[in-house]
């Protein structure tokens, strides 16, 4: 696999992915651990808005594979739109999550993806998103 930053437009201190543990044309594997300088972690857990950031990352790193395997920089993505956003819990600093997300559809450079992050087994967070990519 390749490294996480050919895949995707963001750069430190805001990298929400350490790897692409896997990917096919309609689904794609992630992982995170939870480090204590985090962006979004406070107080020993990734707070919300980490976890929404790095479900979107995710989501890039599937979208910035598919360019990486064309020889293409990644593009730049906009979330259009969150549905059906459920977290479970906070995980603390040292947790490792693995997400996958799922292609539902995909029109004109609009993707609809289904996200779910667990660690260690337990449901971490589940969403919906839909995806702008700017060519």
């Amino acid at each position: 696999m390749p490294e996480i930053s050919q895949l995707i437009p963001q750069r430190d201190p805001i990298v929400e992915v350490d790897e692409l543990v896997s990917a096919s044309e309609s689904e794609a594997v992630t992982r995170l651990t939870v480090r204590e300088d985090n962006f979004f972690a406070q107080s020993g857990v990734l707070h919300e808005p980490g976890l929404i950031e790095h479900m979107a990352q995710s989501a890039a790193a599937f979208a910035g594979n598919a360019t990486f395997l064309r020889n293409e920089a990644p593009h730049l993505g906009f979330i259009g739109e969150v549905k059906r956003c459920h977290i479970s819990l906070l995980p603390e600093v040292g947790a490792v999550l693995t997400t996958t997300v799922t292609l539902i559809s995909e029109i004109a450079g609009v993707s609809l993806v289904k996200i779910a992050t667990v660690c260690d087994g337990n449901p971490v967070a589940e969403c919906q998103m839909k995806i702008f990519l700017k060519e």
